[in-house]
């Protein structure tokens, strides 16, 4: 038996076989003879999977290691749930804060506001913790309780909070709505879809149905800007709904036949002929890029945006000793034009500009101070209008600025930056003192006034602080409503419904 095993191995295989058997020989005599020989104990646990990481980061960002003790992390990436409390958290100058707490989920129900300062975990400080580790700490089992020590403007102590874990389910279809207007042909629906995880495409469906039969819609807005992708028989299902049955959708081809797989459309299809755009940027990836990509080559929608990430890789999960997990990249995605998106990504039919102005509003944003308005306008109002008409006044702009003023903002442009190095060259250079004060005298007109300066972008100004505004009233979907008034690539994709 182990004769005929051996001659019906192909000679690569043989090859490949012997290789791999030398490589592990290798790296468990090393392994050994460090361990016999180094003059401390080792951490056998930590050299290994710092061993394997090291090993797989060499092969490409996707083929992943999860130890036992990271199943939590697998369940998120595979089902989009996890034991945690439901909020976004950042770090900002070595604090971590709550910057998004998600609606209806525990960390909010338990009241926890956007702009809180996270002093404690469980009794143990935060500062000096990275993010990652923050949240990890924050997930743990379901049912379990963590306790979070805040700290909130406008009170005077920090307050501890107790919150208990939940299974937290991110809901892929973030926000669904009928656009109408008088410039519009039909009631228009719009969907923005965030993630390709296990039952979406049936949320993305009832959603569907919900605009078109009870609301009206007869064309829909896909948006799939910001979805990293998922689960491929979910973006296959999605499919189904647009395109006739039996349709090759993608093509998977790797190492081994296994991998190699056509998938097709399975369904007759309920929406064949709603007129369909889809928005794309460059955080759309993977099972995102097989739908609006496929879409695309069949003729079927329009995208509009950005291209797309490229990220066309199959990894499968495989389990392996002691509890542990591989997620491994075993094929590519190749679209109906026979086109691969890995590292290539889907060109949108309309290009829109995405490139940011580094102008006041930028500085404003990089520095926090739309967020910290907006939390300090949440603790003196106790409400404002409904999202979808909702407006940041004057006197709202003036407020801001005082506010500002208080806070010493100055607005430093990128231009008097430069002006102020080039001074300083030219003293180095020694350029006479007569030229350097003409150049001094200049700083006054390259330093703006940042009133002036924001009375320029004004309309910027209102939509960036209004949607961190709305966020803390009405949270996600709320301010989804808000912003889809401003949103230049949903007016464009609008133009493109006839």
């Amino acid at each position: 038996m182990f004769l005929i095993l051996c001659v019906s191995l192909p000679i690569s295989a043989q090859q490949a076989t012997t290789r791999v058997a030398e490589s592990l020989d290798i790296f468990n005599d090393v392994f050994r003879q460090v361990d016999v020989n180094y003059v401390d104990t080792l951490n056998y646990e930590m050299l290994t999977e710092e061993a394997i990481r090291a090993m797989l980061r060499k092969i490409d960002p996707y083929t992943v290691y999860y130890s036992k003790k990271q199943d939590k992390d697998l369940r998120m990436l595979t089902q989009g749930k996890y034991g945690g409390i439901g909020s976004i958290i950042q770090q900002r100058d070595s604090a971590t804060y709550a910057v998004n707490p998600y609606e209806g989920k525990p960390a909010q129900r338990a009241g926890i506001e956007a702009g809180d300062k996270i002093l404690t975990i469980d009794g143990k400080s935060t500062k000096g913790l990275t993010v990652s580790e923050v949240s990890n700490n924050l997930r743990g089992e379901p049912g379990t309780t963590v306790v979070l020590e805040i700290e909130r403007e406008g009170v005077e102590k920090p307050f501890k909070v107790s919150i208990v874990r939940e299974d937290i389910h991110l809901e892929p279809v973030s926000y669904a709505t009928v656009l109408t207007a008088d410039t519009l042909p039909y009631p228009i629906g719009y969907i923005a879809f965030s993630e390709f995880t296990e039952g979406s495409a049936q949320a993305f469906t009832n959603t569907l149905d919900e605009l078109y039969y009870t609301k009206g819609a007869r064309a829909l807005v896909l948006d799939l800007r910001g979805n990293g992708g998922g689960i491929v028989e979910e973006a296959l299902q999605i499919m189904s709904l647009f395109v006739d049955e039996d349709t090759k959708i993608v093509e998977t081809r790797g190492k081994s036949q296994r991998s190699n797989h056509v998938y097709k459309t399975r369904n007759k299809p309920r929406y064949k002929d709603l007129p369909m755009v889809v928005l794309v940027d460059k955080h759309s990836a993977s099972a995102s890029e097989i739908v609006s990509g496929a879409l695309k080559d069949l003729n079927r929608a329009k995208l509009v945006g950005q291209k797309t990430f490229g990220k066309g890789l199959v990894q499968n999960v495989r389990p392996i000793a002691h509890g542990g997990h591989v997620k491994v990249t075993t094929s590519k995605y190749y679209l109906p034009s026979d086109s691969c998106i890995q590292g290539v990504g889907i060109m949108p039919d309309i290009v829109m500009d995405d490139s940011a102005k580094v102008d006041i509003c930028y500085s404003l944003y990089m520095k926090h101070y739309f967020f910290d308005f907006a939390t300090r306008f949440h603790r003196l109002n106790d409400s404002i209008a409904a999202p979808e008409v909702f407006e940041v006044t004057d006197t709202m702009i003036t407020a801001f600025c005082d506010w500002l003023e208080e806070k010493q903002f100055t607005y430093e442009t990128e231009t008097s930056k430069y002006f102020a190095d080039m001074i300083k060259m030219a003293k180095h250079e020694d350029i006479d003192s007569a030229t350097i004060a003409q150049l001094e005298a200049l700083k006054p007109i390259l330093q703006p006034d940042f009133r002036e300066a924001i009375a320029r972008n004004k309309e910027e100004v209102k939509k960036l602080l209004g949607a961190e505004i709305v966020l803390r009233y009405y949270y996600q979907r709320g301010q989804a409503a808000y912003s889809i008034r401003y949103d230049d690539e949903i007016k464009r994709a609008l133009k493109e419904i006839h």
